[in-house]
């Protein structure tokens, strides 16, 4: 579909105007600081603002330069981010602030392809970075951005398809004006979130209504289009929480699954339909289990885990024993009052708090 300059001219203008008279007081919208721009866009990848503001609070009361995080541990860094989800950000937000802070002087990229070649940074990140920290004109592109542009110009191509993210790019690089790229971006990203929403969009009250494609031709809730579906992994978690007076037996995951650098009780995972697996743990004689009716169901993006738990206490007289057998299969040993500090997925969280720890 061909369109010409006055049409991207028209449309621009009428999504700025939005934005001015709708405006949201967002902190990182407020600063030139690419430190904080790039920290507010990772929190917010797969998440809400309203859930993301609070952990934009904490990142920088607590890591208020990107020297402060390069210099916390992991685990610091994933406490803080516990309940966000897709933990690997965190990770790469992580390495990301170390390789700036250690590699590069403590000083953040200033162009859109050197901000390309940053750890966990790709070139949604990028643009919003080099955008809004250094007004450089290049068009951000995400979810909202690509429903925007396919409802308003009725683009039918596929949006999980691998030719859709170079051609709403370049769409949108057309479209961006050259004196506010910043303000440009924002109000794409915000007019997706707040009214060219994925369900229930305003389009009745909607200024661009009167030239929407996918409005004139009553095909709003078609686009845009996204042929490919997500297959569900279902997943049967069997938790032992293992205590010996006032110490509790934890493990801490390892790479190649879920939650990643993350702490978790020991488990065994089984198949559907068994009602509960036993694990081998030292004192067999001098230990009691309790199985807990509770089951606990916890839903990512490709999977769904269900899970029970079995709490397991172990005499203080065979501390010894359960001390050698968690060294060998990697377990630490962690006393009650330490718990919080652990990073935890939100699963075990939750368990926690139904036992009011």
């Amino acid at each position: 579909m061909v369109h010409k300059t006055s049409e991207y001219q028209a449309f621009s203008h009428q999504i700025l105007t939005w934005y001015k008279e709708n405006p949201r007081d967002l902190p990182w919208r407020e600063t030139l600081d690419p430190y904080k721009i790039w920290l507010s866009e990772i929190i917010l990848q797969q998440t809400r603002v309203a859930q993301g503001l609070p952990y934009y609070y904490t990142f920088v009361e607590n890591f208020p330069t990107v020297k402060d995080l390069a210099l916390a541990t992991e685990e610091e860094v994933l406490r803080l981010w516990q309940g966000l989800g897709y933990y690997s950000r965190a990770r790469n937000l992580h390495a990301c602030a170390k390789s700036i802070w250690f590699d590069m002087g403590g000083e953040f990229p200033k162009t859109y392809d050197e901000l390309l070649k940053l750890k966990g940074v790709g070139s949604y990140t990028a643009s919003a970075i080099a955008s809004f920290a250094y007004g450089e004109v290049k068009a951000v592109v995400d979810g909202n951005v690509f429903r925007v542009l396919a409802r308003y110009f009725g683009i039918e191509t596929d949006i999980a398809g691998s030719k859709a993210k170079k051609e709403f790019e370049h769409l949108a690089n057309q479209i961006i004006p050259k004196d506010q790229p910043a303000d440009f971006n924002q109000a794409m990203m915000d007019f997706g979130a707040r009214k060219c929403t994925p369900k229930n969009p305003g389009c009745e009250t909607c200024p661009l209504s009167n030239s929407c494609f996918a409005y004139l031709y009553n095909m709003v809730s078609e686009l845009p289009l996204k042929t490919n579906k997500v297959k569900i992994r279902e997943r049967h978690f069997h938790y032992y929480v293992i205590k010996c007076g006032e110490k509790w037996v934890w493990k801490k995951r390892t790479s190649g699954d879920i939650w990643e650098g993350l702490f978790d009780f020991p488990q065994i995972e089984f198949s559907e339909g068994k009602e509960y697996v036993q694990m081998e743990i030292p004192s067999s004689s001098e230990k009691e289990t309790l199985h807990l009716p509770k089951k606990y169901r916890h839903i990512l993006s490709h999977q769904r885990l269900n899970a029970i738990f079995s709490e397991v206490e172990i005499k203080e007289e065979n501390r010894e024993e359960l001390e050698n057998w968690c060294e060998n299969e990697g377990f630490v040993l962690v006393a009650e009052e330490k718990i919080e500090y652990l990073a935890k997925p939100k699963l075990i969280v939750n368990f926690l708090n139904d036992q009011g720890i």
